[in-house]
């Protein structure tokens, strides 16, 4: 009898065995389901990044077999569906109450504690990738901290005299450069596949400006960051080819371009991709299509004319195949950098390594860059072995960082004053493509990358006259509406900006920091103003 019993038991636990449980669907995994596709092509919520950032009730596995379940039933509603199991826990303290009695600067300066997150606590089914010490969103619809934004939010803080703030961001970068290999995106794991201009070194200098003590600190991740974007470089065979992140232009020699490792479309962005590609006959161009896009995100200009192949067509995007110019200026100043930090461990051979694979990218921007004929950087195509198609303010990375010669920085501020320049500052390109990195929209990090470096070379009058145009502008905007934006029309100022894949977004972290910048620099240029 005890036999039989024993039969039973193991015939039992063999059926619940062959039971169909809930598949473990973590991280990216979820983006590829179909509920996740079925909620976005749906268009529930107008901004695709609504459903990314929303937090089940349960594990995605769960909510994957729940809805293979219901949604076979006949009065079956997925926005109830969705409503009744995803939840937004990070929408409060998003709305912005403007005192009306501040002006636009005692604004900025209150608006640091209602943009600052963190420490924190990590949350079960979250997209957000929590982050241990303090940091500054840029704001809108932007809920976590973002890698090339938070340089110029950083620099606003200095100025602010937040420099325990700014430090706990720097803090929080290196926790990711030592955690993920890499500063993603923005701390979303949907941003995994891709990182943003590396702009950590400049991080760096500008919170140990003053305390020079910090920077063997630092320097082990900016070392770690460089790596990452080097990776892939012994496995090049030939020029003009490309691995990853790094491009072969001559033997021994190398540069960089985005790149996202992702081929499908961006989940915070999921219907505006399938859409553009749905035209595609194969599944390979649309993969292909998709790593395009995807590295036009890596850059920050997501999305504009500038990496269009062919003029007002956004389908010909070709982010991957440019050698950027901005880029390439970055990584300079990351190896300068690192070779800054070997000479303090008393590492002359390293030093000089780096130094070497400085001079060599230096003098390749001067060369590779330089476009002769429109006395102008440009990004370098390197599969067409010619320019890029369009002149962008990009241009002006190279007197940033002082790598211009005399004459290319005469020729930049010549089309910088000549063509960029408009009433309400500099415009981003000079196409007006729909996209919001054209025309006729002006960003601040753009406006401080050129300011700065124009300075470099001694072009005051030119710097004066930039500052002075975007600060008015961006008085007048907060005067009518109480709000910094993301962005603004420098070409029609009395319009707000536009163009895009989301509406224009108020708070704003880089905005903020790039005014209290350029305002500060202007009263140490007129102290009696």
């Amino acid at each position: 009898m005890n036999r039989y019993i024993t039969l039973i038991f193991i015939s039992f636990l063999l059926l619940a065995g062959c039971r169909e449980q809930p598949k473990t669907i973590t991280g990216a995994d979820f983006y590829q389901t179909e509920l996740f596709r079925d909620v976005q092509l749906a268009a529930i919520y107008k901004d695709s990044k609504t459903f990314v950032d929303m937090v089940p009730d349960r594990s995605h596995g769960e909510l994957i077999q729940l809805y293979n379940e219901e949604k076979e039933k006949p009065d079956f509603d997925l926005k109830a569906f969705v409503d009744a199991h995803f939840s937004d826990p990070f929408v409060s303290g998003q709305n912005i109450v403007t005192d009306t009695t501040k002006n636009m600067y005692e604004h900025i300066s209150s608006m640091w504690g209602k943009l600052t997150r963190g420490p924190d606590t990590p949350m079960e089914f979250s997209s957000r990738i929590a982050l241990p010490h303090q940091y500054v969103v840029p704001g809108g619809r932007f809920r976590e901290i973002y890698y090339w934004d938070s340089y110029f939010t950083i620099e606003g803080l200095m100025v602010d005299k937040q420099e325990a703030l700014a430090k706990s961001m720097v803090d929080n970068f290196s926790f990711l450069i030592d955690s993920l290999g890499f500063i993603p995106n923005g701390t979303r794991n949907y941003y995994l596949t891709r990182s943003q201009p590396p702009f950590y070194a400049l991080m760096v200098d500008a919170v140990t400006r003053d305390t020079k003590g910090l920077f063997p600190d630092y320097y082990p991740f900016i070392l770690k960051e460089y790596n990452f974007w080097m990776a892939g470089l012994d496995e090049i065979k030939q020029p003009f080819s490309a691995e990853k992140y790094v491009v072969q232009i001559e033997q021994g020699k190398f540069l960089n371009r985005y790149w996202d490792s992702g081929i499908t479309p961006r989940p915070e962005a999921y219907k505006e991709d399938a859409h553009l590609a749905s035209d595609l006959p194969s599944k390979s161009e649309k993969e292909k299509l998709y790593t395009q896009l995807r590295s036009g995100a890596a850059s920050g200009w997501d999305f504009s004319s500038r990496w269009y192949t062919t003029e007002g067509e956004f389908g010909t995007t070709k982010t991957a195949d440019l050698l950027a110019v901005d880029l390439n200026c970055l990584m300079y100043f990351m190896e300068i950098s690192i070779a800054k930090g070997y000479a303090l461990d008393n590492d002359g051979e390293n030093e000089a390594l780096f130094l070497s694979k400085a001079n060599e990218r230096k003098a390749a921007i001067q060369d590779l860059f330089w476009n002769e004929e429109e006395g102008y950087f440009y990004d370098y195509n390197f599969t067409q072995k010619d320019f890029g198609r369009t002149a962008t303010l990009a241009g002006a990375f190279p007197l940033f960082f002082e790598l211009a010669t005399t004459e290319q920085a005469r020729g930049v501020r010549d089309k910088l004053m000549s063509d960029f320049l408009k009433d309400g500052g500099l415009v981003t390109t000079l196409e007006n493509s729909g996209q919001q990195w054209d025309a006729p929209n002006g960003w601040a990090p753009l406006q401080y990358i050129a300011v700065e470096g124009l300075l470099n070379y001694g072009y005051v009058d030119e710097a004066k006259t930039i500052m002075q145009r975007w600060l008015a502008l961006n008085e007048r905007v907060y005067e009518d509406t109480g709000k910094m934006m993301e962005k603004y029309n420098v070409e029609d100022i009395s319009l707000p900006s536009g163009g895009g894949e989301y509406e224009t977004q108020d708070g704003f972290g880089w905005t903020n920091g790039v005014a209290l910048s350029f305002k500060a620099l202007l009263d140490e240029m007129d102290p009696g103003e």
